[in-house]
Formats: structure tokens, sequence, C-alpha cells
């Protein structure tokens, strides 16, 4: 196993994050391995999410950061299962600084869960940190997590909520945002699915809805111009997406002409129809499905 030698530094006082102050309950001290980005030069956005996302929330969450690429951006997350690592692993793809809030101390015989310890390595490695408030040997527990919420909430502009149960603890994050006057962003999602529920509601209670990197972007503060355009990369679709995507590149079709032509599951291709019009790639009117 690798071992993070980066020391472990403390941040209190006047020196905390200028966000992080103006919460009303701010950590005394900061446990702290890595660099912080600074905050007068980046815009901190916090993602988060179910720990058994779905596929789409796994791709959705994926597309969107990818849209931030290049601007100055850093991911704020928990460096728990579900979402939280696809953000972290989101961010690190696309050359983001990226700042991870673990729900236990910052030593490596403690640090929560085990199984992204590599992940936290990767974090440091490309210029991120590790933050707690914790004492360095205190071990994961129930108490600790809505504690290390807020800070979550408070570091950050806005808090991005990819999927979310009801009563899904996500849901701490997102009311500790709205109560710190943080924006709130929600993904939409099925109102078949469970992990949607909490997405919709905040969406209801006055939420942005984020459907695709240009609405981040914009929610973030950025315009167009501050935005580089970029060409599709083919590769970055599945291989049901590059196949309907090839599909329609000489002419509209009807959606059930797809079905015919790709001998995939029906699943398969409502979920690819489904993430290319999220990507902004095609769009379907009146049965006929086209590229944008």
């Amino acid at each position: 196993m690798k071992i993070m030698t980066d020391s472990i530094k403390t941040i209190s006082g006047e020196n905390l994050p200028t966000l992080l102050k103006e919460i009303n309950d701010p950590p005394k001290t900061l446990y702290l391995k890595g660099v912080l980005p600074n905050p007068k030069t980046h815009v901190y956005l916090a993602v988060v999410g179910s720990r058994n996302c779905s596929h789409y929330g796994l791709e959705a969450c994926k597309y969107l950061i990818s849209g931030l690429q290049n601007l100055p951006v850093v991911i704020v997350s928990g460096l728990a299962l579900g979402v939280d690592g696809i953000a972290h692993r989101s961010a690190l793809e696309n050359n983001l600084k990226t700042v991870a809030i673990p729900g236990s101390g910052l030593n490596e015989d403690v640090l929560y869960p085990r199984s992204h310890f590599n992940l936290a390595w990767d974090i440091l490695k490309n210029g991120g940190a590790l933050v707690s408030e914790l004492p360095p040997a205190t071990r994961a527990a129930p108490w600790t997590f809505p504690r290390r919420n807020r800070i979550m909430a408070g570091l950050a502009k806005a808090v991005l909520i990819i999927e979310a149960t009801e009563k899904s603890g996500t849901l701490i994050t997102a009311r500790l945002a709205m109560e710190y006057n943080r924006d709130v962003l929600a993904l939409p999602g099925s109102i078949f699915n469970q992990n949607s529920a909490g997405p919709l509601n905040l969406i209801k209670d006055g939420a942005t809805p984020i459907t695709s990197p240009k609405d981040l972007q914009e929610a973030l503060g950025f315009n167009s111009e501050d935005c580089p355009k970029s060409t599709l990369d083919l590769n970055t679709l599945t291989p049901v997406e590059k196949d309907i995507y090839l599909l329609l590149q000489t002419e509209s079709k009807p959606k059930t002409d797809i079905f015919i032509h790709l001998k995939y599951s029906s699943a398969d291709i409502n979920m690819a129809l489904s993430m290319l019009e999220l990507k902004g790639l095609i769009t379907e009117t009146e049965g006929e499905v086209r590229l944008i």
C-alpha cells in the first residue's frame, strides 16, 4: 500500500478559508494534508450524492464535471463510496484540483473508507488536499459525518446534488448549504428512481436544475467566453452511445429504427439515448431522433 508521506498541518483563526469562517459554527481548527487551492482564484464546488448511485447518476456526474475542464474550479467531496468517489476521480481525469473531506481523521490507519486510500493518495499527488476538523487519530463514527458535511457546504460557493433518496444523509449537506446561503444545484432524474427523489424535491424547493455542463458553468459564474470550446471525442462515449451517434450522422431516424438497426437490449438503447440527450448531442421530436 502506498504511504502518504505529507505531514499534517493545521489551519485556524484568520487563516481559515473565508467562506468557511462565515458559517454559524465554523471549525476552530482544520487539519490538512496537501495544498488547498487559493479560494481567491478558484471556485469551490461541492459534489455529493448517493453511495448507491445508478448508472445514470455515475455517467451524469462524470459528464457534468468534464465540462469544467480548464476552468479554475475545485471539486469538493467526502471521499465516500458512490458519487463522492466518482466526483473526485472525474476531477482528476479532467485536470481539476479536488479536496476530500473524510468522515475521519487524516492518519493513514484511520482514513475512511479504506477502499479509497489509493484515491486519497492520487488526490495529494495531483495537487489537491485532504481536510478534516477531527484530530488525526479519530476514527469514523455516525456523528462524524454530519459534522464534515457542514465543512463541505461551508467551503463551497455551490453544492451539486447528483442523486439522493428522500431520507439520504446527502440532504443534510443540501440543507446546510441553504442555511449558509450557498447555491444549491440538483440533477433531475426519473420519477421512478428513488435516488432522484431528493434532487427533485430540492428543485421544487428552489434548487437550480442542472442538465448540461453549460448549466453548471453558468451556475458557477462562468460565461461562454470563459469556457474553452471542445470537439467531441468518440472515445468518451460508451459503445452503445457511439453506435447510435454514428448511425445518426447521415440522417435523422425514427426511434423505432434505432432499435431495429442496433443489436443491443431496449434498456441499453434507452439509457444511451437519455445520456446522449443529456450530453447535448441528440434531440428527439415527435419520435424522430437527430444529432444537434
